[in-house]
């Protein structure tokens, strides 16, 4: 581990040095791509400074504590340092595990009404504000891409961009299927209804990542309309694309422009490609680990959100909150961390470093 931290460390050092360079910084694409790197490993450079820092101020405690007037002050700073050290190592390691390259990034995510009609699409409403919630907490933008709306408060299915740093990091455990019990407005005889609604998680990707041939596509307009079919404009303006290969569809009519709503379409089709192959790479994995976090799967029952009892329950990390109304509210970060957590110890066991 320690020999890869110092090459780490001597490539950013060369990287402070040609980010200062002038022919460097002539060549505005090398530039940025220096730029990029050094801001990658930065954080994990200077965890090994400090590492390295603090295990010198530890060794040299250490020697003073053969002379009696420093042996006790000494002493205090070897233990100190010492159980800084294995605070910093545990750190180190986690820095040092493999990161999804699209962690930094933005995020598109469907939701879809599945079992249950229009409770289904009830929920699948309550789904999305949750997330469009959770954003707004975080201070990110949220733009919608496609709604299909039922006309009394649900959706059949929403696409909509999350944008902010570390979005994609955040969310991407959240992909699979999310069952909710409770008593519909409907149910006179308040009995409880088992529904369900699919959640897909895709980072916004850029184009040099997915090659996308144009003679794999197929192209179709179509009016954008509101709630209830009322038209938002006359002309044809949203785009939907199919993608014959794989037969993904991706839909937008976000934008006034044509133009717009395809670059857009094609934004989300980019991600839709991404997330396939990185679900390929993830059922190669998948047979090393006995239980995995994030294999995207979609059909895969992910949570239970429980009105009666008031909980939530995710089911591939047991983790059971009793705080559903805050929960739906937006505040997620107990429930997205502790995924976070168990997928990090899961691969630090796995000895993927």
């Amino acid at each position: 581990m320690f020999d890869k931290l110092q090459e780490l460390e001597n490539k950013y050092n060369e990287l402070t040095e040609k980010i200062s360079d002038s022919n460097v910084i002539a060549n505005q694409e090398e530039w940025k791509k220096c730029m990029k790197e050094h801001a990658q490993i930065k954080e994990i450079v200077e965890k090994y400074i400090e590492y390295k820092n603090t295990e010198t101020s530890m060794n040299e405690a250490k020697e003073l504590m053969q002379d009696k007037e420093m042996k006790e002050m000494a002493e205090t700073e070897y233990f100190e340092c010492r159980d800084r050290l294995e605070e910093i190592d545990a750190e180190l390691k986690i820095l040092l595990l493999p990161k999804d390259l699209a962690d930094d990034n933005n995020v598109i995510i469907e939701i879809r009404g599945g079992a249950g009609g229009e409770e289904a699409a009830l929920f699948a409403y309550n789904l999305y504000r949750m997330y469009t919630m959770y954003a707004d907490l975080k201070r990110w933008q949220t733009e919608v891409l496609d709604m299909n709306e039922t006309g009394i408060g649900g959706i059949k299915e929403v696409s909509f961009m999350i944008k902010g740093k570390g979005a994609y990091s955040k969310l991407k455990f959240e992909s699979g299927v999310h069952r909710v019990q409770r008593v519909p407005e409907t149910e006179a005889s308040g009995r409880i209804h088992t529904s369900t609604v699919t959640v897909a998680v895709l980072p916004e990707v850029d184009d040099v990542d997915v090659e996308i041939k144009t003679e794999d596509l197929k192209i179709d307009t179509y009016r954008a309309s509101g709630a209830g079919g009322q038209h938002v404009n006359k002309t044809e303006s949203a785009i939907r694309i199919t993608h014959m290969p794989t037969g993904f569809v991706v839909a937008c009519q976000s934008e006034r422009s044509q133009l717009q709503n395809r670059e857009t379409a094609m934004k989300m089709l980019r991600s839709k490609l991404y997330e396939h192959m990185q679900e390929e790479k993830n059922k190669e994995l998948a047979s090393a680990r006995k239980l995995q976090v994030g294999t995207g799967d979609r059909s895969e029952k992910i949570r239970t959100y429980n009105y009666p009892q008031g909980r939530v329950t995710d089911h591939r990390i047991n983790f059971t909150m009793y705080q559903l109304e805050n929960f739906m509210n937006g505040t997620l970060d107990e429930m997205i961390d502790a995924l976070i957590t168990y997928d990090r110890a899961e691969r630090l066991k796995d000895g993927i470093i």
